[in-house]
């Protein structure tokens, strides 16, 4: 990797050691300069990786610039976020970690002249709306929901870098907008609706998901570390399935159930306190953004190693042979 100098913010977290594990092992054969893995977290010793240093560091911290000088560091990977709240989590936490943190990198980066960052975004920042197109380019605007945290923040989290590249072209950006992850141990969000006895689905709507290995994921931040390439790609496996496929590989029946009768049902569920979604999930489920990769291939030059139907084959193996 040329000797570049990396940082990993959230390195801690599913993808960030995997990513770490990779630069370890190029550090081991000598083509990698430093290497600095960075988490709210302190990593424990025993996971800890060799050539690697590891610094407990909150992204929020007004002393990133100074960790990014000290160690020389050329090339930022933004991991951390909130992608899945805890139960005492909140709005006003959410936004200061994934958006005024955002900005503190962004800010030490310019101060401490770093070549490029590297940020994990979302294909949630184009947002669930009925007027999507039936695959989404990254000429399609970001118009993440604002009742989403997750997807309101990936929104305002690019709006910024957009505001960034004008304002510090000197700074590479390279941005995926990443589909849905699945990988041998990974646990997420949809991968809990998967474990549900059943599916439920929108009457009158396909619900389709896109899919991508987590190993692909790891595969195009090195490459985008190797080449230094900027610009912004759907980072998802070829094709889409939806929810009355993704049931039948499951085994399992579908329910599709009016929209208004499930956004009724979880107000209810959520004012009593049994869930802690609302009726927002209903856009979440009905109008899945749906990632055309065409420009990670054709300019970026990654192809993704599995397709969205094989890479929710390969996590349905590995569940059930983890399951055993």
């Amino acid at each position: 990797m040329n000797g570049k100098s990396i940082l990993v913010t959230g390195a801690d977290g599913y993808l960030g050691r995997q990513l770490v594990g990779h630069l370890s092992d190029a550090c081991a054969v000598g083509t990698m300069g430093a290497v600095v893995a960075t988490d709210v977290r302190m990593t424990p010793p025993a996971q800890q990786r060799p050539g690697v240093t590891y610094l407990q560091a909150d992204i929020r911290d007004g002393g990133l610039a100074d960790i990014l000088r000290t160690h020389g560091i050329d090339t930022v990977v933004h991991l951390a976020s909130i992608v899945t709240p805890g139960k005492k989590s909140n709005r006003a936490f959410e936004y200061s970690v994934d958006v005024d943190g955002t900005r503190n990198v962004l800010d030490a980066c310019v101060k401490a002249g770093v070549r490029q960052i590297i940020v994990s975004s979302s294909g949630a920042a184009y947002g669930y709306h009925a007027d999507n197109p039936a695959w989404l380019t990254e000429q399609d605007p970001v118009r993440g929901n604002e009742e989403f945290a997750y997807s309101w923040h990936k929104r305002l989290v690019e709006e910024m870098l957009a505001d960034y590249r004008r304002t510090h072209p000197q700074l590479t950006q390279t941005i995926f907008r990443i589909g849905t992850i699945l990988g041998a141990t990974v646990r997420n969000q949809i991968t809990d609706l998967f474990d549900k006895p059943r599916l439920i689905a929108i009457r009158g709507s396909d619900s389709p998901f896109v899919f991508i290995w987590d190993q692909d994921v790891v595969g195009a931040f090195l490459r985008a570390i190797e080449s230094g390439k900027g610009g912004i790609y759907n980072l998802a496996g070829d094709g889409a399935l939806s929810i009355h496929l993704l049931a039948k590989r499951l085994s399992k029946p579908v329910v599709s159930l009016p929209a208004g009768l499930i956004a009724f049902a979880l107000r209810i569920l959520k004012t009593l306190g049994l869930t802690q979604y609302g009726p927002e999930q209903v856009n979440f489920l009905r109008y899945r953004p749906v990632l055309d990769n065409g420009r990670l291939k054709k300019e970026f030059g990654y192809t993704p190693a599995k397709t969205s139907s094989e890479v929710f084959d390969y996590w349905l193996r590995t569940r059930s042979a983890h399951k055993n």
